[in-house]
């Protein structure tokens, strides 16, 4: 049971995931030494007047549910594309945009909001597609390509609402930014949940996750085995147009309101950090969706640990930025190189140690 025990943390370790999950850990660990209660999730009654959970588990779990599905639809473009979308938050601003022109067309029900989350999908995956053409068909570096969208989104989504920042407000808003009556676990959590799901099965149960690996390992390569690049990058960016409506629309159901220039403001860096976080190369290829999900939620902890120590919200970004190159410097290839070689030295002289002292004991 022992050797067991020992060859999977060995495994865990070597993996892919031991640089989030040892992270995750220190995290863990250096707040249960400085407040033992940090973790503590307490019931209490809302201002609606419903049972639910709170704690700062809560509200990291809850806070990274937009982070955490954007985190995804990163992953998949890196691999593709071996480049990163900068224009995340931009296009989740129009999605935004757009979910609140068509609640604010009619009265708000459920027929509504679908018709309002279909509508701003479309033209999410428009947007993204605009991006996917330039990358996929005129080979433009992907940070340059999404550039554009990047200045021009905000101000698209604007323009969206005539220049205005309106309201928007119904119960049935609040139960999807905040808690359903009767589930006292907040919703955007359910939602990560049922998206994580659906996404690994969509991977898993197709073709989906080998190709795209394909397409980002050696492009050349999968093209002589019938893969085409163009249309499976297409696909990853049609993806990503479903991420950024679920991000954006979840959080104008939060706030209540669409304001283009604040919603989600500075997440596609986020988003980046959370798939180096995750083990998963900026370069492309291969990717490991769970790394990923990990690293959007260290993030999260991370700023809400900073908050409970009363670090100022402009100084945030400083210490998470030398926390965040610390971890990625810790999982860059070449550091993990010389870690290898450090270990294989230790090895070497142990078992020259062991030889030597049985010649000796001869």
């Amino acid at each position: 049971m022992a050797n067991k025990i020992k060859s999977f943390f060995k495994k865990l370790f070597q993996s892919q995931l031991a640089i989030p999950i040892v992270a995750l850990l220190v995290l863990v660990i250096f707040n249960l030494f400085r407040d033992p209660s940090f973790f503590s999730i307490v019931i209490k009654k809302n201002n609606l007047g419903n049972t639910v959970l709170s704690g700062n588990l809560i509200s990291i779990l809850n806070g990274a549910s937009e982070l955490v599905i954007l985190s995804i639809g990163m992953t998949l473009v890196t691999s593709a594309t071996k480049g990163q979308d900068i224009s995340i938050g931009a296009t989740a601003a129009i999605a935004g945009s757009v979910f609140v022109k068509i609640l604010r067309a009619g009265s708000i029900n459920g027929g509504t909001i679908l018709l309002g989350l279909v509508l701003a999908c479309l033209v999410a995956i428009i947007f993204c597609l605009f991006n996917g053409i330039l990358i996929a068909k005129f080979n433009i570096q992907p940070m340059i390509a999404s550039l554009i969208l990047y200045t021009a989104g905000r101000p698209i989504a604007y323009w969206i609402n005539g220049g205005a920042t309106p309201n928007v407000e119904s119960p049935l808003l609040t139960y999807i930014g905040g808690f359903i009556p009767h589930i006292p676990v907040p919703t955007p959590i359910l939602v990560v949940i049922v998206f994580v799901i659906l996404i690994n099965l969509l991977l898993k149960k197709t073709t989906l996750g080998l190709y795209i690996q394909s397409v980002g390992i050696n492009e050349r390569a999968a093209k002589l085995n019938g893969i085409n690049p163009i249309v499976w990058k297409l696909v990853v960016f049609a993806i990503l147009g479903v991420c950024v409506t679920l991000a954006g629309s979840m959080n104008v159901c939060r706030i209540g309101l669409i304001n283009h220039e604040t919603i989600l403001l500075d997440i596609e860096m986020d988003a980046i950090l959370a798939v180096a976080i995750g083990g998963n190369a900026l370069s492309g290829g291969k990717f490991k969706l769970s790394g990923s999900i990990l690293g959007a939620y260290i993030i999260q902890a991370l700023t809400i640990t900073l908050y409970a120590m009363k670090v100022s919200s402009t100084a945030v970004k400083a210490y998470k930025a030398v926390v965040i190159i610390a971890i990625v410097f810790l999982g860059s290839p070449v550091v993990k190189e010389k870690i290898k070689q450090i270990k294989n030295k230790i090895k070497t002289r142990k078992i020259e140690a062991a030889v030597s002292a049985k010649e000796e004991a001869k």
